[in-house]
């Protein structure tokens, strides 16, 4: 069969003689169908590329949104820690003042907890105290730690990670207690740092004599303040779940020249 052929005739207006083209069928359907794909690809372009400029053009605004969201999130750290220190300097001036304690609430009707006829009251966790006869179990003045920080034993989660063991390195231990369990000093000294480190969370650092320090991370309370002399046993946070932390629990650290020790070769376990 010979091939067929589509024949296009040219006329110019004012020209007596006509010019012919002939092009093979083939090729016309070929330039139709490549026609038709273009214009397909032209309306897709213009039905995705004004959403994928509109998105583009709010990242700059949503960059500085999360810069703002991250200055406020920091400013209320520091307004957290400020309410803190406002809050033990009110409680040591009613103990200045000789305040008595407000009476102890007591389980009303529905389950509600009153105190007489005031309605219900949140209440800061209790710290416990050693009575006034029983003899001073902690030393007086500044001292190196020897101390267990808790009343309780509670449970080791991870010990001290020596350089070599694993990749990551772990200064100090990691104690598993319920959320606002009192902290106490592990040794006298003066506190040397307070406030909130998006890793050890709301902590306190002492320092002691000898080039003695120690570190307790992830309260929920701050008692000391920056500059407090504090003595052995002396009550300085509540523990807690804050900064990088999956579970209630006390980071407790020793230092000497700021060489990370193994607290345990230090300390006795709950005493």
């Amino acid at each position: 069969m010979s091939q067929r052929h589509v024949t296009i005739v040219v006329h110019t207006d004012g020209d007596l003689n006509s010019r012919q083209y002939r092009v093979p069928l083939r090729v016309v359907q070929v330039g139709k169908a490549a026609a038709i794909a273009v214009a397909i690809l032209a309306v897709l372009f213009f039905a995705f590329a004004g959403p994928i400029s509109r998105n583009a053009g709010r990242v700059p605004g949503l960059e500085r949104e999360v810069a703002r969201l991250r200055a406020e999130n920091s400013r209320v750290q520091e307004l957290a820690v400020a309410l803190n220190h406002a809050e033990a300097n009110y409680q040591e001036l009613r103990q200045i003042l000789g305040a008595k304690a407000p009476p102890a609430p007591r389980s009303g009707s529905g389950g509600r907890t009153t105190t007489g006829n005031a309605p219900a009251v949140m209440r800061a966790v209790t710290v416990r105290a050693t009575p006034p006869a029983a003899p001073p179990r902690y030393e007086t003045g500044s001292s190196a730690p020897s101390h267990w920080p808790l009343d309780v034993p509670g449970f080791l989660t991870r010990g001290q990670v020596r350089p070599g063991d694993v990749a990551e390195s772990h200064p100090g231990i990691d104690i598993a207690v319920p959320a606002g369990t009192p902290v106490r000093a592990s040794g006298g000294g003066t506190v040397k740092a307070t406030g909130y480190d998006p890793d050890y969370g709301l902590f306190v650092l002492l320092r002691h004599p000898s080039g003695y320090e120690t570190m307790y991370g992830h309260a929920s309370r701050l008692i000391a303040a920056d500059g407090d002399d504090i003595q052995a046993g002396q009550v300085i946070a509540l523990s807690g779940n804050s900064g990088r932390s999956t579970a209630p629990h006390l980071h407790f650290e020793i230092r000497r020249d700021g060489k990370s020790l193994d607290p345990l070769t230090l300390v006795k376990e709950g005493t």
